[in-house]
């Protein structure tokens, strides 16, 4: 368990020793903010998969909320991370305090996540990629994995993190698992187990609105909207932000021509939690 900066530089120069060529070990980052559960758990199986060393942050970054009374409220676990951590035989973990981590006037310079990241989630929270990026790409600095692996219910933060390592030349392998479900098809995540059982039953139709638009997707973009629209009509507990299919290849929305992969995106409030989800469907 890390917390300094000055730390984690040594521990990582003891494990990869003189040795810094490409026989050295390979170190995999699953970077989070702690309150760990079974999607966390799934990231740090994959790592310890792809690599010799695996290293997990549990920083909950100041940039990605609205405001500091934000940042305190996000739950924290620390005692049951360490117990799933060693579980898991995971070497590193680093879990800094926002001052060790962002000292005052670092967190001035930014990595911007361009337009795409005002997009969607960034619609509803503009600061919130800019935030993201920003850490990963110190994470990435401090590290230097070989492999970084994420989660795909985040599919933007996904998109903006490999265009990052494209465009600023970092030498990492972006690395993805498939979303852990609930036995209702909703995203596992901290959020899940506070809905009472109404809004439990309500959130279920999110998943089943990709589900509606996956089945629908031989019929084009505006077939694969209709349908996941109809999956949540009359569900009077949600409110739905966005719903949208798009490239891949640009994160922008597929046009009627498109054909092939594609991302159906959802994002909604339930019971005054905010879930959102994706599925890859295929246009023909």
């Amino acid at each position: 368990m890390i917390r300094t900066l000055e730390d984690l530089r040594t521990r990582l120069g003891d494990i990869r020793g003189a040795d810094r060529s490409d026989a050295g070990p390979r170190v995999a980052l699953v970077s989070t903010l702690g309150a760990l559960h079974d999607g966390h758990v799934d990231l740090i199986r994959e790592a310890r998969d792809r690599a010799d060393v695996v290293v997990v942050s549990t920083f909950v970054n100041p940039l990605r909320f609205r405001s500091a009374d934000d940042t305190a409220a996000y739950p924290r676990s620390p005692e049951a991370d360490a117990r799933v951590l060693d579980e898991l035989g995971v070497d590193v973990v680093f879990a800094p305090s926002a001052g060790e981590f962002l000292p005052a006037g670092t967190a001035t310079t930014r990595v911007s996540a361009g337009d795409v990241g005002l997009r969607y989630e960034g619609r509803v929270r503009p600061f919130y990629f800019d935030g993201v990026l920003t850490v990963e790409a110190k994470l990435f600095h401090l590290v230097r994995p070989d492999v970084a692996v994420y989660g795909e219910r985040d599919r933007q933060r996904i998109f903006l993190v490999r265009r990052m390592v494209r465009d600023l030349d970092f030498v990492v392998e972006v690395a993805t698992v498939p979303t852990v479900r609930t036995d209702d098809a909703l995203p596992v995540s901290s959020r899940v187990a506070l809905l009472d059982d109404a809004d439990r039953r309500a959130a279920a139709a999110l998943p089943r609105a990709l589900e509606a638009a996956a089945s629908n997707a031989d019929l084009g973009v505006d077939a694969c909207i209709a349908a996941a629209q109809s999956a949540l009509m009359g569900q009077q507990r949600i409110t739905l932000e966005y719903l949208s299919v798009v490239d891949p290849e640009t994160f922008l929305p597929v046009d009627d021509g498109h054909r092939g992969r594609a991302f159906a995106l959802i994002a909604a409030t339930v019971g005054g939690h905010r879930f959102i989800d994706n599925a890859e469907i295929s246009l023909r």
